[in-house]
């Protein structure tokens, strides 16, 4: 259910928006720049950083000057993490992944039209993808928001992404919704999603779907690497295929899915 804008508290609303400004990397040096770019006026901006600042959600930054995130946030963050079991179930198995296919693996979890990157394992070599975790992605343009998207009914799909634009992060993302529904009948009649530098260029990826007791999608996990790896001509696409699509159903079995 969408959340009534009548009970919106436009504080703090302007606070989270604060945040994820900060978080982008923009470390508020010019204060009236950023009150533009966040659309609030230059008062209330300085009052909302002096806030956030006392609670331990940001500290100045003594280098560079300006704020950057501070630990208060990641006290939060772990709080969270390890309340939820399919973050601590799947961490070992991500390690495991990762290890045995030289590959970055991750589990990302839907949080409306996004991907939330909640776990990241990667190999002992040299990464080339930017993805971290915490990172927020567009569920439409990557593998793990499609192969979760492709396992909800086509109906909460529509609506789900009836307010937002398709946006094309590359020319190989869908769009439009139809080429999305393409996409994702495609994805779930493999069980995989696939991109070959759909999202980043030169870097290819997979996904598996992670079911709940209640065979619902609950999250996703992918393999990502250099793009020559995920090719359909690869020497390498069965194993990142057989080893995505075992995890995922491994992971869904600890978390109650049913064969």
């Amino acid at each position: 259910m969408d959340p009534n804008p009548s009970y919106e508290v436009p504080p703090v609303s302007r606070a989270f928006s604060l945040l994820r400004y900060i978080s982008a990397g923009n470390r508020c040096r010019n204060m009236s720049r950023a009150a533009a770019a966040l659309g609030m006026n230059r008062t209330t901006l300085l009052r909302l950083l002096h806030t956030l600042e006392r609670e331990g959600m940001i500290e100045r930054d003594e280098d560079g000057g300006g704020y950057i995130l501070s630990y208060g946030l990641l006290e939060l963050t772990a709080s969270m993490l390890s309340s939820r079991d399919v973050v601590r179930l799947a961490r070992p198995l991500l390690a495991r992944l990762a290890a045995e296919t030289g590959l970055s693996a991750h589990l990302g979890v839907l949080s409306r039209t996004d991907v939330i990157v909640l776990v990241r394992e990667t190999p002992d070599v040299q990464l080339v993808s930017n993805i971290r975790e915490g990172s927020r992605l567009p569920a439409h343009a990557t593998v793990m928001g499609r192969i979760i998207l492709a396992h909800m009914p086509r109906a909460e799909v529509r609506d789900l992404l009836a307010d937002g634009e398709l946006a094309a992060i590359t020319a190989r993302t869908a769009a439009t919704f139809e080429q999305l529904e393409r996409q994702l009948d495609a994805d779930k009649a493999e069980g995989l999603a696939w991109s070959v530098a759909n999202y980043e260029e030169g870097i290819g990826s997979c996904a598996g779907v992670v079911l709940d007791h209640s065979n619902r999608p609950v999250a996703a996990i992918s393999l990502s690497g250099r793009q020559s790896a995920f090719e359909p001509n690869s020497d390498r696409r069965q194993a990142i295929a057989e080893g995505v699509r075992g995890t995922a159903q491994r992971l869904s079995a600890l978390l109650g899915a049913q064969p």
